[in-house]
């Protein structure tokens, strides 16, 4: 991995002697992780060890998952880089809270986030790039969350919309990349001595109107995957100087763990900076990262502006009757609030409790899709399959054999003798949800996506 000249000198003049290990580390080999998903009924994988927990992520393990295995199509494990499961452990979303992850695709924080709700509350999701955005929601979908609102949207738009509204925001924000040299090189290409700089300003850009979303008392996560200064410190020290409200809380950095402090020094040298966050390669198995968390003072004072709620939909009793006769024989242990439902074409979502109206942002999911009204009749969504308990559903059918695994991954329907009833049956492998299919003369028909199909 050749680096730039002007990086190289950079960092020697920033670390020092310091800066030889750093550069050792940089070529040195990748470490692989993954969560455990733990919105899923059954918690043990079939084909990843549990024998290397990492020490700042509850749920996490160093290991590779196969992208094709049971366990990442069930939704059971989320592969992502050891360090990055840092950030979304520092904002500890709490269940029954409104959160705001603003910039996350491909999602692992955001299904991260989902974890500790456990489906309580609101999770806002937004990805301002739309083919980026319809991959965070796919994580969102195969995650099962069902409490997640998917968006494409520009920050500003959303500020607009929900003021003062998040106890919790999280800004991963775009960067210079350079904690990711060692796991895509490519990143490289795109550096120049100038780039930081560049990044930084878009960062206080969006944080303009990340800060405009949290509430009084809120949190705001905020964190890079670079080494820059300029990206890191500087950005907190402009932030903490432009927005008085925010304070700097301190970061558990968790014992032995090899997190460091942040550099007062590289900023304006204000000592609060070391309440901040910065994991190293040479220092931890991970790449590059950036942490700081921020709590915005509270004000009774202040009048807050009302958010307006989204209205549900109403069916034609034609409709209505379909969808209860579904929901009483297809998934009789899921409690659905006709309150909360929302209409998008044909399909037709549950919406998480408290869901502010959209306005005009583009949205993707609006919390947990249960289906589609087709002609006479409602058909379940993949997104049910993956987001219910097994015990959840009327019907369900193990997949224990890897030829019908391999069979029902494929689209193929399956024979059996099984004692099932005519009606959609949950399919399950590993203990948890992975499809549909619907039982007739002992046949079972298959509804898996045939985007998904392979």
């Amino acid at each position: 991995m050749a680096l730039p000249e002007a990086f190289i000198a950079k960092y020697q003049d920033l670390l020092g002697n310091e800066s030889g290990p750093f550069f050792a580390a940089l070529e040195g080999p990748v470490d692989k992780g993954f969560r455990l998903n733990p919105l899923k009924a059954n918690q043990k994988p079939l084909s990843l060890s549990l024998e290397q927990p990492i020490s700042w992520s509850p749920n996490g393990y160093f290991g590779q998952v196969a992208g094709k295995s049971i366990d990442h199509t069930t939704g059971l494990v989320y592969s992502q880089e050891p360090s990055a499961q840092f950030v979304a452990e520092v904002l500890a979303a709490q269940p029954g809270e409104k959160v705001l992850d603003l910039a996350a695709a491909p999602g692992g924080k955001s299904t991260q986030l989902a974890g500790q709700m456990k489906g309580q509350g609101l999770l806002w999701t937004n990805e301002i790039f739309f083919s980026r955005a319809k991959i965070l929601s796919e994580n969102i979908e195969r995650f099962g969350v069902q409490n997640a609102i998917v968006s494409s949207a520009d920050s500003k738009d959303l500020a607009q919309l929900l003021p003062d509204f998040f106890d919790r925001v999280l800004l991963d924000s775009p960067c210079s990349g350079e904690g990711m040299f060692r796991k895509d090189p490519e990143a490289i290409t795109y550096w120049s001595e100038g780039y930081p700089r560049e990044c930084a300003e878009r960062s206080e850009e969006i944080l303009a109107n990340a800060v405009a979303m949290v509430k009084p008392g809120g949190v705001l996560v905020y964190s890079t995957c670079t080494f820059a200064p300029e990206e890191d410190e500087q950005t907190i020290a402009w932030l903490l100087a432009t927005y008085p409200e925010f304070e700097l809380l301190e970061i558990d950095k968790v014992a032995g763990s090899g997190i460091q402090d942040g550099r007062p020094e590289w900023a304006d040298g204000r000592s609060d900076l070391t309440k901040t966050a910065r994991l190293w390669p040479q220092d931890l198995a991970g790449e590059g990262h950036f942490v700081a968390k921020l709590r915005r003072k509270d004000d009774e004072e202040e009048t807050r502006p009302a958010i307006k709620g989204q209205k549900a939909d109403r069916f034609s009793s034609e409709e209505s009757a379909l969808l209860q006769d579904f929901l009483k024989q297809t998934v009789p242990g899921l409690v659905v609030d006709s309150s909360r439902l929302l209409r998008f074409g044909d399909r037709v979502f549950l919406m998480p409790v408290d869901c502010p109206a959209f306005g005009r942002i583009k949205i993707l999911r609006a919390g947990l899709c249960l289906g589609s009204f087709k002609k006479k009749r409602f058909e379940p969504d993949h997104a049910l399959a993956l987001a219910i308990q097994p015990d959840q559903a009327a019907q369900t059918f193990a997949i224990d054999d890897s030829s019908d695994w391999q069979a029902y991954i494929h689209g193929e329907a399956l024979n059996t003798k099984a004692d099932l009833q005519k009606g959609f049956v949950l399919m399950t492998a590993g203990g948890n949800g992975v499809g549909w299919a619907k039982f007739v003369n002992g046949q079972l028909k298959n509804f898996y996506p045939k985007g998904l199909r392979h």
